[in-house]
């Protein structure tokens, strides 16, 4: 398989592509995360994992040149509005607030880009909260600080999973790579 390049400082990406048993770096740009709000939640997932992966392509052109970049972004959708990450405390308990005892969507889109190839693919997992009072919203924001997870929370955080109460669809994917279909699209995508 070709050298894989992750676009992406997530320290949880980086952890689940290390599953994969597949040798990688790490490359970045800074990107914008603004979208059309026309857009599907498909769409936004879609288009921004593929503005990251084409801004480090531009920015590192020799490194990315003969490698796969993978690209990816993850959103939450309680009846469907996105919640993005959190700005501050009181954000994130607004978003814990909405989506305790409640079902809601992850979305994570990924693009694997080499050369002129791109493919681009989305999964979709759902996601239901046990209800939680104000003090166990606090408590998982003081512990768990949540401020660059969409939907200010994280289903590996420790305290936090005490909370799910039932994942539909693909656990990683919550987690910010749905590994699965990552593997099987980049299978396909060397052939």
């Amino acid at each position: 398989m070709s050298q894989l390049v992750l676009a992406s400082k997530s320290p949880r990406r980086q952890a689940l592509l290390k599953l994969l048993r597949l040798p990688f770096r790490v490359l970045t740009a800074e990107t914008s995360e603004e979208f059309e709000p026309s857009l599907s939640p498909e769409e936004v997932v879609s288009e921004l994992a593929l503005r990251k992966g084409k801004a480090v392509c531009d920015l590192y052109p020799d490194e990315t040149a003969n490698a796969i970049t993978l690209a990816a972004d993850t959103i939450v959708v309680l009846d469907g509005e996105i919640l993005n990450k959190p700005t501050d405390e009181a954000h994130a308990f607004e978003m814990l607030s909405k989506l305790q005892g409640r079902t809601h969507e992850v979305f994570t889109g990924f693009a694997l880009m080499k050369g002129e190839k791109t493919v681009s693919e989305v999964e979709r997992t759902a996601v239901t909260f046990a209800p939680m009072t104000s003090d166990e919203i606090r408590a998982y924001i003081r512990v768990a600080k949540p401020f660059d997870k969409a939907g200010a929370y994280g289903i590996q955080d420790d305290f936090g999973a005490c909370f799910i109460e039932r994942v539909e669809g693909c656990y990683y994917n919550v987690v910010g790579l749905p590994l699965a279909k990552l593997y099987k699209t980049l299978k396909r995508f060397e052939q």
